[in-house]
């Protein structure tokens, strides 16, 4: 499809290319009721594929900054009342962007195809001066959406392999794996379960990969377990692991609650923690503290972690190139709850 013969591209070429009024596409682009979703979806890919831009007047709104920029997440909302890590990462954000005024608009939406929904619709509405991208997963689409010409500037919260040049900021989960895996394997302990993530996810790949290769190189026995990151998907891969007749002797999770989660499963099981299993936690908590006994975990500053997004958006648009930045290696905080294995 090829556009008609003008100096700029106006609604009335769009709805010739989409076979629709004029109105129909004004609805359309302002994301107003009034057409089907069908409808919708064929007029913003017709003024894609036209190189559409707002009129002139339009232009000079948008460039004025709104001093806010984006964050969508694709989560049930009732998982985030109960991860710390969010919470937390959201904190050191808002404190980051409240040093210069500005705010964070936040998103919650059901799945990552209304999240790149969102983004575009941002975009197009030049809703936000930049936006955060987390949860990646392998190819995602977000970091196409976010390499075009013309992209809002982005802040990709995640390993430099998976960012495609972009901003990033990034912690060395790779390095921490291994460091759990080498304090359990100093212990005695040979066969270790991981209790991870979704299996799509960028980072939990990271981590799988690294757990695997460091086990292997030391010769020991893996167990691994995905999960969706919540209490009951971690308590119900801790029960399978521990009611085996081979169960590993030391369990490595992905977050602060599926570790809490494991630790009461191990306990109704008459398993004594560290005596009969040691459990490591990611993303240490108030939680970890304050469990009996006492969780060892993996720990970094992620109000921290969060801040440092903060000026890094700054940064890109202040006009800096983009750069990958480590923002930290979570180290490995020990308490009661990993000892010696059992005999």
């Amino acid at each position: 499809m090829s556009p008609t013969p003008r100096s700029r591209i106006t609604i009335s070429d769009i709805a010739l290319h989409a076979g629709v009024s004029i109105g129909a596409v004004s609805f359309a682009l302002n994301g107003r009721k009034g057409v089907s979703d069908e409808t919708r979806a064929r007029v913003l890919s017709v003024a894609d594929e036209l190189g559409w831009a707002p009129a002139a007047s339009a232009r000079s709104l948008a460039e004025s900054k709104t001093q806010t920029f984006g964050l969508v997440l694709a989560r049930d909302p009732r998982t985030l009342g109960v991860e710390s890590f969010y919470m937390q990462f959201l904190a050191g954000l808002e404190f980051g962007l409240s040093s210069r005024s500005y705010g964070l608009l936040l998103q919650v939406v059901p799945t990552p195809a209304d999240e790149l929904a969102t983004l575009t619709k941002w975009r197009r509405a030049s809703r936000v001066d930049g936006i955060v991208l987390v949860d990646l997963v392998v190819g995602d689409p977000r970091i196409e959406f976010a390499s075009r010409e013309g992209a809002l500037p982005t802040v990709v919260v995640g390993d430099p392999s998976i960012a495609d040049g972009l901003m990033t900021v990034w912690t060395d989960d790779a390095s921490s794996v291994r460091a759990a895996v080498s304090h359990l394997a100093e212990l005695g302990h040979r066969r270790i379960g991981r209790i991870s993530g979704p299996g799509s996810l960028a980072h939990t790949k990271i981590r799988d990969d690294a757990f695997v290769d460091e086990m292997n190189a030391r010769g020991l026995e893996t167990v691994l377990e995905r999960t969706d990151y919540t209490p009951k998907a971690g308590a119900d891969a801790t029960r399978a692991v521990l009611s085996g007749p081979d169960r590993p002797t030391a369990l490595i999770y992905d977050n602060d609650i599926m570790a809490v989660a494991g630790l009461t499963v191990a306990l109704e099981l008459g398993l004594r923690v560290p005596d009969d299993l040691s459990i490591i936690a990611w993303d240490d908590s108030v939680l970890c503290e304050h469990t009996f006994p006492a969780l060892t975990a993996l720990s970094h500053d992620v109000i921290g972690f969060g801040s440092h997004v903060a000026r890094r958006l700054f940064d890109l648009v202040d006009g800096e190139p983009p750069a990958a930045h480590l923002d930290s290696t979570p180290q490995l905080t020990r308490r009661a709850s990993t000892g010696p294995a059992p005999a």
